[in-house]
């Protein structure tokens, strides 16, 4: 088990957009949601910053980010496992 399971910390899946700074992947989560007035489903997506100690998630990397302890300005998410490798085209 896990650290963020044994907590029951928020987990969310997204794929890695930016792999540019150091220590630092940029996830996008991408979720479908009911529009309030009008029924509609609509995507609706968000942009996290979280923490890859060694670097080794690169672009198009679908992982799993589980929310822990603030770490810097934006960065309060921590890579916790790989679930799909990008393919290489």
């Amino acid at each position: 088990m896990t650290q963020a399971q044994e907590k029951n910390t928020r987990t969310l899946v997204g794929r890695v957009v930016s792999d540019k700074r150091s220590k630092t992947v940029t996830v996008l989560v991408e979720r479908r949601a009911k529009h309030e007035l009008y029924g509609k489903i609509v995507a609706l997506s968000r942009k996290y910053h979280a923490h890859d100690e060694a670097g080794e998630y690169k672009m198009g990397d679908v992982v799993e980010i589980s929310e822990g302890r603030p770490i810097s300005k934006t960065k309060s998410w921590v890579v916790t496992r790989l679930v799909e490798k990008a393919q290489v085209v």
